[in-house]
């Protein structure tokens, strides 16, 4: 027989729900309303969250995921090898570049035999998740805690090579975006990756 006993139902945790009758004051409603008011009262005497952004800005943190940069090596050559490695790794195929040769009188501008000519990120369908950077082998790419400004023509948001590559005078920290093994492993000049 206990088969047979929930012959009916849908489902054996079905919960009885009591049917408490409302008193007086909750239907009309009033307590609640004057709750809710209370509570918009308060925050009148609170500290307000808002703040003047042109003129007061908030801080952000020094690991903030905003506008990407393309690093030189220490001679100021262009590390970006142009192997790809960030387009497939970004989930939003926001990357795209055309690799070239480098020819013999550049070796001063590219590290490697190949180099992005092309180079352009599209920055409005980006998401900033970083695994451009992860995916990097030649830690060419990163991400700064510069904030991207906003415009008003979608073509201004492909940033290229113009955009992205630091200049040599004005190099970018991006020395608290690394763990310290992979900073003192960047120390030891008898590994090929650090020469």
């Amino acid at each position: 027989m206990p088969d047979n006993q929930h012959i009916g139902q849908l489902t054996s945790r079905s919960k009885i729900v009591s049917d408490k009758k409302m008193t007086f004051m909750e239907r009309i409603y009033l307590p609640a309303l004057m709750k809710g008011f209370g509570i918009t009262f308060s925050h009148l005497f609170k500290k307000k969250a808002t703040i003047q952004y042109p003129e007061v800005k908030r801080p952000i943190a020094e690991i903030y995921r905003g506008k990407h940069v393309l690093k030189r090596d220490d001679q100021g050559r262009e590390r970006c090898t142009a192997c790809g490695l960030c387009a497939l790794a970004c989930p939003s195929e926001a990357i795209t570049m055309v690799a070239a040769e480098r020819k013999e009188d550049e070796k001063h501008l590219y590290r490697e035999e190949k180099y992005a000519a092309i180079y352009e990120i599209n920055m409005l369908r980006c998401i900033f998740c970083g695994l451009c950077e992860e995916a990097c082998p030649k830690e060419a790419i990163f991400l700064t805690n510069e904030i991207v400004p906003s415009d008003y023509k979608r073509t201004n948001f492909i940033y290229g090579k113009d955009i992205l590559v630091e200049s040599v005078d004005k190099r970018v920290d991006i020395s608290k975006r690394q763990t310290p093994a992979v900073l003192n492993f960047k120390k030891d000049k008898n590994q090929s990756h650090n020469i």
